[in-house]
């Protein structure tokens, strides 16, 4: 296998002009507008087990957003969205054109393994999502898990897992619209139609956008021009009931993006960046007691820059086979999985090509049984990796409800990533690389009557064999190689609540938690001890209303933690308006960072100051 890229600063650089998909306006059908963040207890999720369970059963730490709470929270990107859930965090570089990372209880943006409409969204080189790809007009709900999930979803879920499940026709046909005009000369406008015909469920939408963005990185070093984006993309599904109790659905999304960035001082760098996803899922309910799933599905993620060019192409295959069985109070589910990945870097002014192509294939046996108060659920994995051998996971979590109101969880869990092709085969890379591997343990009290609730959530989960960018020693590069040298711990506690008072919803939490790097004793670079979150949301003379506070500590750039390097805590405000004008229109507003606070998330790249959008949504039935 060859190489291909001419060096890390430079596709550091590079990648950050990817975010600018990410900041685009929230634009949206209008629905009515909920009082809750989350979910209820009687919601059904799929993420904690992959297999539909009620919420009131699950024994993880999971949210779930529905596309009610989406459209009030006034996000304009899935990672602005997630970070105001308990024990997220994010880092980016720069404002419209920063990349984005994301922290799920200090875990490494690579340990979150993230899946649309059960496809798995990843990068061979970079090693994880690229959240500026992702979109969130199209997303109907999102389900957020907690905590290390391989022995489910097998390699890269140390952190968690975020699944974003696109929009379903479903009811009379619908169409609907939306334009939005913001700040920096951002113009952001939809178009869908959605509904039943002739027996099969369709929904089809379209979005294109622009900005002329700010200037991100203000260094000397740095081109001083403004960092603007276009992007457009587009999103269908079909579904047809063969059969009672007998259903297939196909889905397709493609997204584009162009967007500048500071790579040079004088030169106009460019990115380019694509997202496509295909996937046909079969469920067959064969009884009230027996039922088969089946998936198979294909990624492709693409990225490009210029003048300095630099290209990378990931392929990702997935094959998905699911049998659940239930007798009495037990319930056993069987997946068979195979992964395919692919990595494409083409040959540039400072290396070869790099090719290369890995599977993983896998087993796994979940098991659900409920007794009286007492719920118990294990999952085992073994999953072969075409490169690295065996690889086995297990989980095992109970739940006790001690009272009415009242219920104890706790669990322990294994999990591990396999190093990607870049890691391995690129000239930074080392092919002695082995997985990275976790132990983690948790303990959560939670509290519910009606509609307010309440819960306190212990973690520890310890890293070894962390893969980190090292000195020059086994690779061709002089920069630098990767190395499995390192070792962290993540562990905290995370407090979170919600309730409604005088006809007002109120959601809290509260994160203090030590990511720490254990080789160094030292925090992981860019992530800080105690996160906040606060948000009131109600209804007022005909409008919708509603605040947010988002506050973070100080946290460092560096892995030494140097003072020269600290980067101090900040908190933002954020409000928003909603009018319904009749006729299914309504009016939006909001105003993110109200105290137009200077901050950094990534040392030396600026952040929008006060920012405004306003939106007109439609929808006609």
């Amino acid at each position: 296998m060859l190489i291909s890229l001419p060096g890390h600063r430079a596709r550091g650089a590079a990648i950050s002009a990817a975010a600018a998909l990410c900041c685009a306006p929230l634009l949206a059908q209008s629905q009515p507008l909920s009082q809750t963040l989350v979910a209820d207890a009687g919601a059904v999720v799929v993420t904690a087990t992959r297999t539909p369970q009620p919420m009131s059963r699950v024994l993880a730490d999971l949210s779930v957003l529905e596309r009610d709470a989406i459209e009030r929270s006034g996000a304009s990107c899935v990672a602005d969205l997630l970070v105001r859930l308990p024990g997220v965090a994010l880092a980016r570089s720069g404002g419209p054109a920063g990349t984005t990372s994301i922290f799920i209880r200090g875990a490494e943006n690579r340990h979150t393994a993230v899946y649309i409409d059960g496809l798995r969204v990843d990068s061979q080189s970079t090693a994880g999502a690229q959240w500026e790809l992702l979109p969130v007009d199209e997303i109907e709900r999102i389900e957020v898990l907690r905590g290390p999930a391989a022995a489910v979803y097998g390699s890269d879920a140390i952190g968690g897992v975020v699944q974003l499940f696109t929009k379903r026709g479903r009811g009379p046909l619908q169409a609907g619209a939306g334009l939005s005009v913001a700040s920096h000369g951002t113009v952001q406008a939809r178009a869908s139609l959605s509904g039943t015909v002739a027996g099969a469920d369709l929904s089809l939408s379209v979005s294109d956008g622009r900005s002329d963005g700010f200037n991100a990185r203000t260094t000397a070093t740095a081109n001083p021009d403004k960092d603007g984006w276009r992007q457009h993309g587009l999103q269908g599904s079909v579904g047809l009931q063969l059969a009672p109790g007998h259903r297939v659905d196909l889905g397709l999304m493609a997204r584009n993006l162009r967007a500048q960035y500071d790579g040079s001082l004088t030169a106009d760098d460019v990115s380019r960046q694509t997202l496509r996803t295909l996937g046909a899922t079969w469920q067959g309910q064969w009884s009230a007691s027996s039922n088969t799933r089946l998936q198979l599905g294909q990624t492709d993620t693409t990225y490009e820059t210029q003048p300095s060019f630099y290209r990378t192409e990931t392929t990702l295959r997935n094959f998905v086979l699911q049998q659940g069985q239930t007798f009495g109070a037990h319930q056993l589910d069987l997946t068979l999985e195979r992964r395919e990945d692919e990595l494409l870097n083409p040959a540039t002014a400072f290396a070869t090509t790099l090719r290369g192509r890995r599977s993983q294939d896998a087993l796994g046996l979940g098991w659900q049984m409920t007794a009286g108060a007492h719920n118990v659920q294990a999952h085992l994995r073994h999953d072969h990796d075409s490169q690295f051998g065996n690889a086995p996971t297990g989980s095992l979590a109970w739940g006790w409800q001690l009272q009415p109101d009242w219920r104890v969880t706790a669990s322990a869990a294994t999990a591990f990533r396999a190093p990607t092709l870049y890691q391995r085969f690129s000239e930074y890379g080392n092919p002695t690389l082995v997985p990275e591997k976790s132990r983690n343990i948790e303990l959560s009290l939670r509290w519910q009557q009606g509609q307010s609730q309440a819960s306190a959530t212990l973690w520890r989960n310890r890293v070894r064999n962390l893969i980190s960018f090292g000195a020059a020693g086994p690779c061709a590069s002089q920069f630098g190689c990767y190395e499995n040298v390192g070792r962290a711990q993540y562990e905290g506690i995370t407090l979170a609540a919600e309730t409604r008072w005088m006809g007002v919803a109120l959601n809290g939490s509260l994160d203090y938690h030590d990511p720490r790097n254990l080789d160094l004793d030292r925090l992981l670079q860019r992530r800080a001890r105690v996160l906040g979150n606060l948000g009131a949301n109600g209804q007022w003379g005909g409008w919708g209303w509603g605040v947010d506070l988002q506050a973070s500590g100080a946290r460092f750039d560096d892995a030494a933690n140097t003072d020269a390097r600290r980067m101090g805590g900040y908190g933002l405000v954020s409000v928003r308006a909603d009018r319904s004008l009749g006729h299914g229109l309504v009016l939006e507003a909001r105003i993110d960072n109200l105290g137009d606070k200077t901050y950094e998330t990534a040392r030396t790249y600026a952040n929008a100051g006060r920012s405004l959008m306003v939106g007109l949504r439609w929808a006609l039935r």
